[in-house]
């Protein structure tokens, strides 16, 4: 995203891309690879990024007293990451209201191919409750340019998932 001054529109890639890093050994588990609670905390540096860039970064709770706060996830395992892996997280915001955000990341290796993927809804939060609150205005604009930016991306094969067991209808004899 260009820098931008005062009354100028903000301009959002799409999706948003984070920095590219890689995986603290401490993540490893047993098996070799990221352990699973790690690849949240991939995701969750992702919407960090995000949120800077729609004027809700660290400073947002000191100033406002105002915050984002996870109502759900479903992450999805695609692909192993091992110990030298370097990814980015891709995130979509795929709508929102006054008080929430649907978001839609990617886990990437920086080879191309996918690792995770993760759908979440946040909740906007005033702090002194805590309790839900529509966000203010200058970050729903912020919001709406960035979901205005991603309307044109597809949609993500894997949004709208749910966790079951697919079973074969019974065989029905006549």
């Amino acid at each position: 995203m260009a820098d931008i001054g005062k009354g100028e529109a903000m301009i959002f890639d799409a999706p948003v891309i984070a920095p590219v890093r890689g995986l603290d050994p401490a993540w490893l588990d047993y098996n070799g690879h990221l352990n699973m609670a790690y690849y949240n905390v991939l995701f969750d540096k992702g919407v960090d990024h995000v949120f800077e860039l729609l004027g809700c970064g660290p400073g947002y709770l000191a100033e406002r007293n105002l915050s984002f706060f996870t109502a759900e996830a479903h992450v999805c395992y695609v692909r192993e990451l091992k110990p030298d892996a370097r990814v980015s997280v891709n995130t979509r915001l795929m709508d929102f209201d006054a008080k929430r955000i649907h978001l839609f990341q990617e886990l990437m290796h920086v080879d191309g191919w996918l690792s995770a993927t993760c759908e979440a809804m946040l909740l906007h939060i005033d702090m002194s409750g805590p309790r839900t609150t529509p966000m203010p205005d200058d970050v729903v604009a912020n919001v709406g340019r960035m979901a205005e930016a991603h309307r044109r991306l597809p949609r993500p094969e894997r949004a709208g998932r749910s966790v079951g067991i697919a079973r074969k209808p019974a065989h029905q004899t006549g």
